[in-house]
């Protein structure tokens, strides 16, 4: 049985799924339970102007009630949002999960000084040894002062928009990541698994082998599974593969959330 929590629709600004399409796409593929993920990041610079990318979260809820008492019988819904951090905006993030009834937060880092990674100036004037250290060390810094989260997304993105012919080792990072997901476990908090990696042709999952597998020997234990869909055809992608994966590395479970408590479901 497969739980997709990571999930964008047409609340996310980089969709245009209808939110039910989502719903019966995962009904037919017999997922048990999926969590809406939708994007908020505030304080983007897109086409020389800064804006926010929000969700009107009155409509959200109220869209994702309306389809979990029409489904109730058929799927579980829950309500998350994932979160893009940047240093200046962490205030704002905080309140926003403080504000509101979410189940699950994804904590994320899309920009860095305001500039999306996916445009790549992060990694101009820099050799991708300095880019890959810097973001680590900014991620690092952001989640020791940010605790209103639940997994940590998509945790090496920063390889996903660098030069993919010349991915470096993990090992070389190893100080850094070991005390991200230390400080991740201390707090009581997890990493997800993320398959956009096969759709980005990444050589390895997202997170990599190395950091599921130094989450798990540092004693983490909070793990989701996301497939970062933004349309029907990508839910769920590639489930089967990853739910073996995490069997072979030594994961006994993974989880899914009810306000912001995690559930241990055994694979």
């Amino acid at each position: 049985m497969y739980y997709d929590y990571h999930m964008h629709c047409s609340f996310s600004e980089d969709s245009k799924t209808p939110m039910e399409d989502m719903i019966n796409k995962s009904i037919d593929l017999g997922i048990k339970e999926i969590c809406f993920t939708d994007h908020v990041d505030y304080s983007v610079i897109i086409n020389d102007k800064e804006t926010d990318i929000d969700v009107d979260f009155k409509d959200y809820f109220k869209t994702i009630h309306s389809f979990q008492e029409k489904y109730k019988d058929r799927i579980i819904i829950k309500k998350g949002i994932e979160m893009g951090l940047q240093n200046h905006i962490l205030d704002k993030c905080r309140e926003d999960v403080v504000n509101h009834d979410f189940d699950f937060v994804i904590a994320s880092v899309h920009t860095i000084d305001k500039i999306e990674l996916i445009q790549k100036d992060f990694y101009k004037d820099k050799t991708q040894l300095e880019a890959y250290r810097q973001y680590y060390e900014i991620l690092y810094n952001m989640i020791s002062k940010y605790k209103d989260y639940s997994v940590l997304g998509h945790l090496d993105i920063v390889k996903r928009y660098g030069d993919l012919n010349n991915i470096i080792d993990d090992k070389v990072f190893s100080d850094e990541i070991d005390e991200i997901l230390k400080m991740a476990i201390y707090e009581g908090k997890g990493i997800e698994i993320n398959t956009s990696s096969f759709r980005y042709r990444l050589p390895d999952l997202t997170p990599s082998s190395y950091i599921l597998k130094r989450y798990r020997e540092l004693g983490g234990e909070i793990l989701t599974t996301g497939s970062d869909s933004h349309n029907t055809a990508q839910v769920a992608h590639e489930f089967k593969y990853i739910y073996e994966k995490l069997q072979d590395i030594g994961y006994r479970y993974v989880c899914t959330f009810d306000k912001m408590k995690p559930n241990f479901i055994k694979l």
